[in-house]
């Protein structure tokens, strides 16, 4: 016959998956009692509202029956009073961070960015996330583009975040990167958002602070293109780990690219690295490479503002075409995987610190 020790221990094998431990390690299995084939305990949740509970249940009934197939588990759902939430989650105090920023977990937040639009920074953005998940990272892509936002699109998706006692929970691209944009929230696609810089950079914050992202390895910043309000936003209050820089052939795109670059360095964050996007084509009949914007002025622009060129990517129709779809996780996009491979590599190690804390 089963223990209650034994129970227990089983039941560490439960784990909460939106606070990321054990039930027991979290207080919420009580009153644990066996008597012959019969189990039960008291099972204690944050609010008895929670979506997963069905599925926390399931697991501990799983895990009881490990130790033997005539135990049979009945268990008792209450919720837990304000005073065991808050020693459970933490005061949150005037002055105190927001739960969801208390119980993250960002390894790295890798901003990126423009001096000018229409160069394909958030596709590189995206394909960035994509190749870092490629290689078994834990992602995340944090849409501060909140006037243009792309990023839903690009990963095809349509589902509004839900939310959870610790914060809004992202949505997850089929292959697992975890998305918040403002574009989630709208009720349509075509809605415009109208709003002054302050908004922006509240939104932006809220992003951060507010959004339960749990444990990432990177944690991917589509920032809007130029030195606006919302990108210095994010440089002095974000623990930005580095930038990278992107660009095109043209010499306006390489001169308003450096304006952004000063700004980065002005506020002593590492620029990882320099992509000039659309730097050509490929001819489909004779393999040509084809200038379409000119020669690439990416090794130059490089050396001015002081930083490695990681990569120069191809003007690709089927990019566009996935991009429009909502199938960028499916473009093989071998060119951005060295890029990837040098941004890991370039790193700083350990954590940033925001400028403004």
């Amino acid at each position: 016959m089963a223990t209650p020790e034994q129970i227990t221990a089983a039941l560490k094998n439960v784990m909460d998956p939106e606070l990321g431990k054990s039930i027991v390690e979290l207080g919420m299995v009580r009153d644990v009692a066996v008597e012959g084939n019969q189990v039960s305990f008291t099972f204690a949740l944050t609010t008895l509202a929670c979506p997963l509970r069905g599925q926390m249940v399931e697991q501990a009934k799983a895990e009881v029956a490990k130790l033997g197939d005539e135990l049979e588990l009945s268990v008792n759902i209450v919720e837990m009073s304000d005073e065991e939430k808050q020693a459970l989650l933490g005061r949150q105090g005037e002055n105190e961070k927001p739960l969801a920023e208390q119980m993250n977990d960002i390894s790295h937040v890798v901003a990126v960015m423009s001096g000018k639009g229409g160069v394909g920074k958030s596709s590189v953005a995206a394909l960035l996330a994509v190749a870092l998940r490629r290689q078994g990272l834990r992602v995340g892509v944090l849409d501060a583009d909140i006037t243009g936002p792309s990023i839903p699109k690009m990963f095809g998706l349509k589902d509004r975040p839900m939310t959870s006692p610790l914060g809004i929970l992202p949505v997850e691209t089929k292959t697992g990167i975890k998305v918040m944009s403002i574009n989630l929230l709208l009720q349509s696609d075509d809605q415009a958002v109208i709003w002054r810089g302050p908004l922006i950079s509240g939104a932006i914050r809220q992003f951060w602070s507010e959004v339960f992202w749990k444990d990432l390895d990177y944690l991917v910043i589509d920032l809007p293109p130029g030195t606006s309000d919302a990108s210095l936003t994010v440089m002095q209050t974000l623990p930005l780990s580095g930038i990278l820089m992107v660009t095109s052939p043209q010499d306006l795109a390489g001169m308003v690219v450096r304006k952004a670059a000063q700004m980065a360095l002005q506020l002593q964050i590492p620029l990882l690295g320099l992509v000039e996007n659309m730097s050509y084509a490929v001819c489909s009949h004779c393999g040509e490479q084809i200038d379409v914007f000119g020669p690439s002025q990416a090794q130059e622009t490089a050396l001015r503002i002081g930083t490695p060129l990681l990569g120069r990517l191809p003007l690709d129709p089927k990019l566009a075409t996935l991009c429009d779809g909502g199938g960028i996780e499916d473009y093989g996009g071998e060119a951005f995987a060295d890029v990837a491979e040098r941004v890991v590599t370039l790193m700083p190690e350990g954590k940033a610190k925001p400028i403004f804390e």
